[in-house]
């Protein structure tokens, strides 16, 4: 039986730069591409930022960010509308600035775990 290593029996003869390369192509096909937020799911994510903002409630906020989408747990701390910026501040007291473009998805943590 012949054991075929695949890539890896050629990398030896590869220049760096082609190794390089090679790993950043792997890596981008692992990008996620961003979606548009329809009307009706912002006007939901503007209540209930308004609530969490007024109320002191923890947000689970996902946004885009570096080609995927991430999570960012934590209070709003202020809604700035001339940066169109949100500001969170997660469990740790880290403060977090968010784009509102890249928001996709605000819901209340205890949603988040009663589902």
């Amino acid at each position: 039986m012949i054991r075929d290593r695949g890539r890896i029996k050629w990398t030896s003869m590869m220049l760096p730069e082609h190794v390089k390369m090679l790993r950043n192509w792997a890596k981008e096909d692992s990008y996620e591409q961003p979606i548009t937020v329809d009307e009706q799911a912002l006007e939901k994510m503007n209540e209930i930022t308004e609530e969490a903002l007024h109320s002191g409630k923890r947000v689970v906020i996902t946004h885009y960010d570096d080609h995927q989408y991430r999570p960012l747990i934590g209070t709003i701390v202020r809604v700035d509308t001339l940066k169109q910026t949100l500001h969170v501040e997660d469990n740790f007291s880290e403060r977090w600035v968010v784009p509102l473009a890249n928001i996709v998805d605000i819901r209340f943590h205890e949603e988040e775990l009663s589902e």
